[in-house]
Protein backbone atom coordinates (compact mmCIF):
# COMPACT_ATOMS: atom_id res chain seq x y z
CA UNK A 1 0.00 0.00 0.00
CA UNK A 2 1.35 3.54 -0.91
CA UNK A 3 1.36 6.79 1.15
CA UNK A 4 0.43 10.15 0.00
CA UNK A 5 2.55 13.20 0.78
CA UNK A 6 -0.47 14.84 2.28
CA UNK A 7 -1.21 11.21 4.51
CA UNK A 8 2.83 11.32 5.35
CA UNK A 9 2.23 14.52 6.78
CA UNK A 10 -0.27 14.03 8.79
CA UNK A 11 0.40 10.98 10.42
CA UNK A 12 3.75 13.20 11.06
CA UNK A 13 1.95 15.62 13.10
CA UNK A 14 0.01 12.77 14.89
CA UNK A 15 3.28 11.70 16.20
CA UNK A 16 4.04 15.11 17.20
CA UNK A 17 0.80 15.61 19.24
CA UNK A 18 1.33 12.72 20.39
CA UNK A 19 4.45 13.22 21.89
CA UNK A 20 3.85 16.24 22.79
CA UNK A 21 0.60 15.52 25.15
CA UNK A 22 2.37 12.69 27.03
CA UNK A 23 0.78 10.23 25.02
CA UNK A 24 3.64 7.09 24.31
CA UNK A 25 3.48 4.50 22.06
CA UNK A 26 3.34 1.40 24.10
CA UNK A 27 6.88 0.12 23.27
CA UNK A 28 7.90 4.03 24.59
CA UNK A 29 6.25 3.07 28.00
CA UNK A 30 6.85 -0.29 28.84
CA UNK A 31 9.03 -0.45 32.17
CA UNK A 32 11.96 -3.43 31.76
CA UNK A 33 10.04 -6.79 33.36
CA UNK A 34 10.64 -7.27 37.16
CA UNK A 35 13.86 -9.31 38.13
CA UNK A 36 12.19 -13.12 38.28
CA UNK A 37 13.52 -14.61 41.82
CA UNK A 38 13.34 -17.86 42.57
CA UNK A 39 12.24 -19.50 45.98
CA UNK A 40 13.80 -20.89 48.46
CA UNK A 41 13.18 -22.70 51.59
CA UNK A 42 15.47 -22.57 54.92
CA UNK A 43 15.26 -25.87 56.53
CA UNK A 44 15.33 -24.75 59.96
CA UNK A 45 11.67 -24.10 58.96
CA UNK A 46 10.66 -28.25 59.04
CA UNK A 47 14.21 -28.85 61.25
CA UNK A 48 12.80 -31.72 63.56
CA UNK A 49 11.35 -33.19 60.15
CA UNK A 50 14.82 -33.28 58.71
CA UNK A 51 16.15 -34.58 61.89
CA UNK A 52 13.63 -37.66 61.40
CA UNK A 53 14.14 -38.25 57.77
CA UNK A 54 15.82 -35.44 55.63
CA UNK A 55 15.90 -37.45 52.18
CA UNK A 56 11.38 -37.43 52.64
CA UNK A 57 11.78 -33.47 53.83
CA UNK A 58 14.06 -32.83 50.18
CA UNK A 59 11.81 -34.79 48.40
CA UNK A 60 8.24 -33.37 50.08
CA UNK A 61 10.02 -29.70 49.43
CA UNK A 62 10.94 -30.19 45.88
CA UNK A 63 7.43 -31.12 45.11
CA UNK A 64 5.62 -28.45 46.83
CA UNK A 65 7.51 -25.77 43.98
CA UNK A 66 10.45 -24.71 46.13
CA UNK A 67 13.40 -24.15 43.60
CA UNK A 68 16.13 -24.31 46.02
CA UNK A 69 17.00 -25.23 50.03
CA UNK A 70 19.30 -23.26 52.65
CA UNK A 71 21.01 -25.74 54.98
CA UNK A 72 20.62 -24.86 58.86
CA UNK A 73 23.17 -28.11 59.84
CA UNK A 74 23.57 -31.26 57.68
CA UNK A 75 22.07 -34.30 59.57
CA UNK A 76 25.42 -36.02 59.65
CA UNK A 77 25.25 -36.34 55.41
CA UNK A 78 28.32 -35.34 53.88
CA UNK A 79 28.10 -32.87 51.56
CA UNK A 80 28.30 -35.65 48.71
CA UNK A 81 25.40 -36.95 49.82
CA UNK A 82 23.41 -33.64 50.52
CA UNK A 83 24.05 -32.30 46.86
CA UNK A 84 22.73 -36.03 45.56
CA UNK A 85 19.65 -35.48 47.29
CA UNK A 86 19.36 -32.29 45.89
CA UNK A 87 20.04 -33.37 42.32
CA UNK A 88 17.58 -36.13 42.90
CA UNK A 89 14.67 -33.75 43.69
CA UNK A 90 16.00 -30.87 40.86
CA UNK A 91 16.61 -28.42 44.19
CA UNK A 92 19.38 -26.47 44.18
CA UNK A 93 21.04 -24.97 47.39
CA UNK A 94 20.35 -21.58 47.72
CA UNK A 95 22.55 -20.57 50.68
CA UNK A 96 24.11 -22.43 53.72
CA UNK A 97 23.95 -20.70 57.59
CA UNK A 98 27.31 -21.53 58.94
CA UNK A 99 29.14 -20.03 62.09
CA UNK A 100 31.37 -17.41 61.83
CA UNK A 101 33.89 -19.68 63.26
CA UNK A 102 33.49 -21.96 60.23
CA UNK A 103 34.47 -19.13 58.12
CA UNK A 104 37.60 -18.20 60.04
CA UNK A 105 41.16 -19.78 60.59
CA UNK A 106 42.06 -22.78 59.19
CA UNK A 107 38.12 -23.81 59.19
CA UNK A 108 37.45 -21.77 56.34
CA UNK A 109 39.11 -23.87 53.85
CA UNK A 110 36.83 -26.89 54.20
CA UNK A 111 33.46 -24.35 54.28
CA UNK A 112 34.61 -23.51 51.02
CA UNK A 113 35.13 -27.03 49.71
CA UNK A 114 32.10 -28.01 51.58
CA UNK A 115 30.17 -26.15 49.63
CA UNK A 116 31.63 -26.18 46.31
CA UNK A 117 30.31 -29.53 46.25
CA UNK A 118 26.90 -28.63 47.29
CA UNK A 119 27.13 -25.85 44.51
CA UNK A 120 26.30 -23.21 47.13
CA UNK A 121 28.36 -19.59 46.94
CA UNK A 122 26.57 -17.88 50.09
CA UNK A 123 28.13 -18.13 53.17
CA UNK A 124 25.81 -16.59 55.43
CA UNK A 125 26.41 -16.36 59.43
CA UNK A 126 23.29 -17.12 61.33
CA UNK A 127 24.21 -15.16 64.45
CA UNK A 128 26.94 -13.39 65.91
CA UNK A 129 28.60 -14.05 69.51
CA UNK A 130 27.98 -12.02 71.89
CA UNK A 131 31.39 -10.37 72.03
CA UNK A 132 31.06 -9.49 68.15
CA UNK A 133 27.94 -7.18 69.41
CA UNK A 134 28.05 -6.11 72.59
CA UNK A 135 28.80 -2.51 71.92
CA UNK A 136 29.02 -0.27 68.75
CA UNK A 137 33.10 -0.49 68.22
CA UNK A 138 32.34 -4.04 67.99
CA UNK A 139 29.90 -4.26 65.37
CA UNK A 140 31.78 -1.93 63.56
CA UNK A 141 34.83 -4.43 63.98
CA UNK A 142 32.52 -7.36 62.96
CA UNK A 143 31.46 -5.39 59.82
CA UNK A 144 35.46 -5.09 58.63
CA UNK A 145 35.66 -8.68 59.59
CA UNK A 146 33.39 -9.76 57.09
CA UNK A 147 35.18 -7.53 54.36
CA UNK A 148 38.12 -9.48 55.25
CA UNK A 149 36.66 -12.72 55.13
CA UNK A 150 34.09 -11.98 52.02
CA UNK A 151 37.90 -10.93 50.12
CA UNK A 152 39.02 -14.27 50.88
CA UNK A 153 36.58 -16.80 49.58
CA UNK A 154 35.97 -14.09 46.47
CA UNK A 155 37.87 -15.66 44.07
CA UNK A 156 36.20 -18.68 44.72
CA UNK A 157 33.39 -17.40 43.70
CA UNK A 158 31.50 -17.21 46.45
CA UNK A 159 30.04 -14.21 49.12
CA UNK A 160 29.76 -13.90 52.95
CA UNK A 161 26.87 -12.43 54.60
CA UNK A 162 24.75 -12.17 57.81
CA UNK A 163 21.29 -12.79 58.39
CA UNK A 164 19.17 -10.67 60.62
CA UNK A 165 17.93 -11.00 64.17
CA UNK A 166 15.24 -8.64 66.17
CA UNK A 167 18.47 -7.98 68.31
CA UNK A 168 20.61 -6.47 65.07
CA UNK A 169 18.17 -3.38 65.61
CA UNK A 170 18.87 -2.58 68.67
CA UNK A 171 20.18 1.19 68.39
CA UNK A 172 23.56 3.06 69.88
CA UNK A 173 23.55 6.41 70.13
CA UNK A 174 20.59 6.50 67.43
CA UNK A 175 21.95 3.92 64.93
CA UNK A 176 20.94 0.36 64.70
CA UNK A 177 23.84 -2.45 65.13
CA UNK A 178 22.55 -3.74 61.28
CA UNK A 179 23.78 -0.56 60.20
CA UNK A 180 26.88 0.18 62.48
CA UNK A 181 27.75 -3.37 60.78
CA UNK A 182 26.78 -2.69 57.10
CA UNK A 183 28.28 0.76 56.92
CA UNK A 184 31.44 -0.70 57.87
CA UNK A 185 31.41 -4.06 55.40
CA UNK A 186 32.01 -3.76 51.73
CA UNK A 187 29.56 -4.15 49.44
CA UNK A 188 30.41 -7.71 48.64
CA UNK A 189 29.13 -8.60 52.48
CA UNK A 190 25.74 -9.93 51.87
CA UNK A 191 22.46 -8.19 54.09
CA UNK A 192 20.20 -11.09 54.33
CA UNK A 193 17.47 -9.22 55.47
CA UNK A 194 14.95 -11.46 57.50
CA UNK A 195 11.95 -9.28 56.92
CA UNK A 196 9.73 -10.76 60.00
CA UNK A 197 12.99 -10.46 62.37
CA UNK A 198 13.57 -7.48 61.33
CA UNK A 199 10.42 -5.76 62.41
CA UNK A 200 9.98 -7.77 65.56
CA UNK A 201 12.88 -6.14 66.46
CA UNK A 202 11.93 -2.51 65.63
CA UNK A 203 13.23 -1.85 62.66
CA UNK A 204 11.83 -1.18 59.27
CA UNK A 205 13.06 -3.37 56.59
CA UNK A 206 11.38 -1.63 54.02
CA UNK A 207 13.72 1.62 54.47
CA UNK A 208 17.10 -0.61 54.91
CA UNK A 209 16.42 -2.49 51.57
CA UNK A 210 16.17 0.83 50.59
CA UNK A 211 19.15 1.95 52.29
CA UNK A 212 21.66 -0.47 50.71
CA UNK A 213 20.60 -1.09 47.16
CA UNK A 214 22.24 -3.97 45.48
CA UNK A 215 23.25 -6.13 48.89
CA UNK A 216 20.39 -7.92 49.67
CA UNK A 217 21.52 -10.86 47.37
CA UNK A 218 18.99 -13.08 49.60
CA UNK A 219 16.13 -12.16 51.97
CA UNK A 220 14.27 -13.95 54.43
CA UNK A 221 10.56 -13.95 53.63
CA UNK A 222 8.97 -14.27 57.03
CA UNK A 223 5.24 -13.21 57.93
CA UNK A 224 4.98 -10.76 61.22
CA UNK A 225 1.64 -10.00 63.14
CA UNK A 226 -1.47 -11.52 62.11
CA UNK A 227 -2.68 -15.46 63.73
CA UNK A 228 0.05 -17.15 65.05
CA UNK A 229 1.67 -19.19 63.17
CA UNK A 230 0.38 -16.91 60.34
CA UNK A 231 1.85 -18.40 57.07
CA UNK A 232 3.30 -15.58 54.67
CA UNK A 233 0.60 -13.19 53.23
CA UNK A 234 -1.59 -13.73 56.52
CA UNK A 235 0.06 -10.82 58.67
CA UNK A 236 0.91 -7.50 58.57
CA UNK A 237 3.85 -7.45 56.01
CA UNK A 238 3.64 -5.03 52.86
CA UNK A 239 4.72 -7.89 50.77
CA UNK A 240 3.86 -5.58 47.54
CA UNK A 241 6.80 -2.95 48.84
CA UNK A 242 9.16 -5.58 49.72
CA UNK A 243 9.51 -7.56 46.23
CA UNK A 244 9.11 -4.25 44.34
CA UNK A 245 12.43 -3.19 45.60
CA UNK A 246 14.15 -7.01 46.13
CA UNK A 247 13.00 -7.24 41.95
CA UNK A 248 14.17 -3.77 41.39
CA UNK A 249 17.50 -2.32 43.37
CA UNK A 250 18.06 -5.15 45.95
CA UNK A 251 20.14 -6.98 43.91
CA UNK A 252 17.80 -10.51 45.26
CA UNK A 253 19.01 -13.52 43.76
CA UNK A 254 16.90 -16.31 45.72
CA UNK A 255 13.85 -15.46 47.88
CA UNK A 256 14.05 -17.75 51.30
CA UNK A 257 11.31 -18.62 53.06
CA UNK A 258 11.72 -19.23 56.79
CA UNK A 259 8.60 -20.13 58.80
CA UNK A 260 9.53 -20.35 62.71
CA UNK A 261 5.54 -20.20 63.98
CA UNK A 262 2.81 -23.02 63.36
CA UNK A 263 -0.74 -23.35 63.65
CA UNK A 264 -0.44 -26.73 61.60
CA UNK A 265 1.83 -29.37 61.06
CA UNK A 266 5.79 -27.84 59.33
CA UNK A 267 5.65 -29.10 56.74
CA UNK A 268 2.01 -27.99 56.03
CA UNK A 269 2.93 -24.58 57.23
CA UNK A 270 5.79 -24.10 54.88
CA UNK A 271 3.39 -25.50 51.92
CA UNK A 272 1.32 -22.95 52.70
CA UNK A 273 3.92 -20.63 52.59
CA UNK A 274 4.84 -20.73 49.01
CA UNK A 275 0.88 -21.65 47.93
CA UNK A 276 0.29 -18.11 49.19
CA UNK A 277 3.25 -16.57 47.63
CA UNK A 278 2.53 -18.29 44.07
CA UNK A 279 -0.85 -16.42 44.75
CA UNK A 280 0.86 -12.96 44.97
CA UNK A 281 2.66 -13.92 41.46
CA UNK A 282 5.91 -15.09 42.74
Amino acid sequence: MSITRREMLKLGAGAAVACFSGVYPAVVQAKPDKKKIPLGLQLYSVRNDCGKDLPGVIEAVGKMGYEGVEFAGYHGRTAEELRKLLDDNGLKCCGTHTGLNTLTGDALKGTVEFNKTLGNKFLIVPSLPGANRASARALIDTGKLFTELAAKVKDQGMLVGYHAHGGDFKKFDGTTGWDLIFDNASADVVMQMDIGNCIGGGGDPIATLKKYPGRSATVHLKEHGGKRGAAIGEGDVDWKTVFEICETTGGTEWYVVEQEGYNVPPLDSVRQCIDNLRKMGK
